[in-house]
């Protein structure tokens, strides 16, 4: 992988991440019964464009790792990480709260998400190959169980989350972004369900011991329209299980 220019971090004391609102009307499309789902419309359009924004001013870092020959998944992507338990807390209780009461890991349920937040930037022809998301210990009888990603950029809302059986039309997906799709795999390859990156559509899978293979797709073309911008970009953390 080529050097690429490193874009250095903002240096402000204290990151002011845009508002984000309750909302009394989301809901679930199961692509994997509890293991992985979607959410329509999780942050508003505004509310993506003000994250993004504001992770542009923070700084992205590009990551890359060794690759498949040194035991690492292929990985080519721009990030930011922040520690931030406020933003973790409203985005907690902007509707996920609720949607997570009837779900339960192990007789446990939710308790919030990992303060640690993270935000990807792909660019044409980067991806993320295939992987697994390792759960994580916070201590304090919690350990994160499901990822959270809402992507930032993309084609705008609609439900237009893809599992093997659905007959959508694939130029009906393509309006800004070609590539790019998370996409998920079971035993011995066989293909689970394609996401195509939808504006302000949250992406929840299970991870640790029973996390699906899945990768990031290259990036292929940004077609230059109005509402996109020159990359797929993804928000994440992850969702804590434990003692309420």
């Amino acid at each position: 992988m080529g050097e690429r220019k490193k874009a250095r971090p903002n240096k402000k004391s204290k990151t002011e991440w845009p508002s984000i609102k309750p909302k009394s009307n989301l809901q679930i499309t199961r692509l994997k019964d509890n293991d992985l789902f979607t959410i329509q419309n999780f942050f508003t359009p505004v509310e993506s464009k003000a994250v993004i924004k504001v992770a542009e001013e923070i700084g992205f870092l590009h990551q890359g790792s060794l690759g498949p020959t040194k035991g690492e998944a292929y990985r080519d992507n721009d990030r930011i990480a922040v520690q931030d338990p406020v933003l973790a807390d409203a985005i907690w209780n902007s509707g996920l709260k609720n949607l997570f009461s009837d779900i339960k890991f192990r007789g446990k349920v939710a308790v919030g998400l990992n303060p640690n937040i993270r935000c990807y930037r792909y660019t044409a022809g980067q991806r993320f190959g295939r992987h697994i998301d390792e759960s994580v210990d916070l201590g304090e009888g919690r350990r994160t169980h499901y990822t959270l990603l809402v992507y930032l950029s993309g084609t705008p809302g609609g439900n237009i989350s893809n599992s093997k059986n659905d007959d959508v039309s694939r130029d009906s997906l393509s309006e800004a972004l070609v590539g790019g799709e998370t996409v998920f795999y079971g035993p011995r390859n066989a293909l689970v369900a394609e996401v195509p990156p939808t504006e302000g559509m949250a992406l929840l899978h299970i991870h640790g011991d029973k996390c699906m293979l899945h990768e990031a797709r290259n990036l292929r073309l940004i077609i230059h329209v109005l509402f996109s911008y020159d990359s797929k970009l993804e928000f994440m953390s992850n969702i804590c299980i434990g003692i309420r």
